[in-house]
């Protein structure tokens, strides 16, 4: 999707560079950009943030990091001498306008060194809280005036309902154009989320199926095995609706209820994406109860270890009514999708960590085979692995070998460590040179904000207005609530957990 625009000079400036993202994930990957030979001409990288480093003491540090987390493993001398040099940091208060007086006058000093000016890019790796802040005096201080080369890029959360994503986003468009708006996603850029939307549209082979006529259903879950950790405060604001739902699995389901763009134009693929959500079903009050289920994990065991209960996490309610689970039935009303339902699952505390997509088929129209051939018959059932496996299984029947007609279901799978040997970007690597490259396609629009938050609203404010007493209703190692299974198995269908065979461990 990617079209080769590479620019001569780019500045990237990030408010919270002390953090744990930064140290974890963005530098790590910026590094790798550079390894890979892929970043302009003139690079820079300007840490801005409240502690107290000096340049050097910031270079090492994200050297430590990118020793640990890069997916090339230990830096080498040479490479990360020439690399740091490309490294700056200042520590500032976000609040105050002389920071960004600051910051423009090293701007300025930048492109009189290279005799560039420079495309800006303003990463907001800080809490929630400090967006409008930040952004407020980047406009007051002039930094954003070039609407054509400056960007600001934002993590979610963006919001935690329809009403403050919709303030947000006025906030930010008295700033900034919505071109120069980057609301990252890190699932957009995981290599197999991407081949999705080439399996569909690159084939002639499924898409002709991809319907309300020759699918019967379609699962999507992501599941994690650790609890909340370090983030039981944020996480007791926000639970799984919000955390997980209404991004992550939302732009999944997305990718696959879209209809095939005309190009990949970033606002083409981007208008498709809308329309889905557009299209999504809202549910009345009285309707949340039959589609949706919530969940909170108690103690339990999580292969050999016993493990905690939600409530007595570390910055947690011990009474608190916040889910870390939730499933829901979604339909899609439009031609392709009518009464077709998509079945969303996440939860914290599973039994393993997995991400995938299960595309299960309606069953022939007619079995001409004997009883006693089709005792094996399964439906014909296509999984998309993202996580820990990344590839594409196939299940359809076959006839086993011998004299007599029996059917036994057989898969056919793709893997990408074994049909490619070479280590795939991470999801950062990818979006952050879509970032300064100025391509939008992965990145969420507005409007796609606004409209995923809509068709969630009626949940959340049941959720959030009627608290539970089964809380906790289930158990640390175990795969949810008993409603969950309840939820999917009126309509006759079970929860699908198996992948590909040869489990490959992501390093992403």
């Amino acid at each position: 999707m990617r079209k080769e625009n590479k620019k001569d000079a780019v500045v990237l400036v990030i408010f919270g560079a002390g953090g744990d993202l930064t140290w974890r994930l963005l530098n790590p990957a910026v590094y790798n950009v550079y390894l890979d030979k892929r970043l302009p001409e003139y690079f820079a990288l300007m840490g801005i943030d409240s502690k107290d480093m000096s340049n050097d003491k910031f270079r090492n540090r994200l050297r430590q990091g990118a020793d640990k987390f890069s997916r090339r493993g230990k830096s080498k001398a040479d490479k990360w001498k020439k690399f740091s040099s490309m490294l700056t940091y200042q520590k500032a208060d976000f609040t105050k306008e002389e920071t960004y007086q600051k910051i423009s006058k090293a701007l300025s000093q930048l492109e009189k060194e290279w005799d560039q000016k420079a495309d800006r890019i303003f990463y907001l790796a800080v809490p929630p809280s400090f967006i409008e802040t930040i952004t407020k005096h980047i406009g007051n201080s002039g930094l954003a005036r070039k609407r054509g080369s400056s960007r600001v890029v934002i993590e979610k959360p963006f919001g935690r309902d329809l009403d403050t994503a919709r303030a947000l986003n006025q906030s930010l468009i008295k700033i900034f154009d919505e071109r120069q708006i980057y609301r990252i996603d890190h699932f957009l850029g995981k290599e197999t989320i991407q081949n999705i939307l080439a399996f569909r549209f690159a084939n002639a082979l499924f898409e002709p199926l991809w319907n309300r006529n020759y699918i019967d259903h379609v699962q999507i879950t992501i599941s994690e095995q650790l609890g909340v950790e370090h983030r039981g405060g944020y996480y007791d604001k926000a639970g799984a609706l919000r955390d997980m739902i209404q991004n992550h699995l939302m732009q999944l389901l997305c990718l696959v209820a879209m209809e095939p763009p005309v190009s990949f134009d970033a606002d083409e693929v981007r208008n498709k994406k809308v329309d889905v959500l557009n299209a999504l079903r809202r549910y009345s009050p009285e309707e949340v109860h039959q589609n949706s289920v919530r969940g909170q994990y108690g103690d339990g065991w999580i292969e050999g270890d016993h493990v905690k209960g939600y409530r007595e996490e570390p910055g947690v309610n011990r009474e608190s009514n916040r889910e870390t689970f939730a499933a829901i039935k979604l339909f899609v009303d439009n031609w392709r999708w009518q009464d077709v339902p998509f079945y969303l699952r996440t939860g914290k505390r599973m039994p393993e960590k997995i991400s995938m997509i299960t595309i299960q088929f309606r069953p022939v129209p007619h079995r001409s085979f004997p009883e006693e051939a089709i005792q094996n018959w399964q439906p014909n059932r296509l999984i998309i692995s993202i996580y820990p496996q990344k590839g594409i299984l196939l299940r359809f029947q076959a006839k086993q070998p011998g004299l007599e007609m029996m059917l036994k279901p057989e898969n056919m799978h793709f893997n990408y460590s074994e049909a490619y040997k070479s280590e795939p970007p991470t999801a950062y690597e990818t979006l952050l040179l879509d970032i300064f490259q100025g391509d939008a396609t992965l990145f969420m629009r507005a409007d796609q904000i606004e409209a995923a938050w809509d068709r969630l609203m009626p949940i959340l404010e049941i959720w959030d207005s009627k608290a539970t007493s089964e809380f906790p209703n289930y158990s640390a190692g175990s795969w949810g609530p008993e409603d969950a299974e309840a939820l999917i198995a009126r309509d006759g269908h079970n929860w699908i957990t198996s992948q590909l065979p040869e489990v490959e461990e992501d390093t992403d």
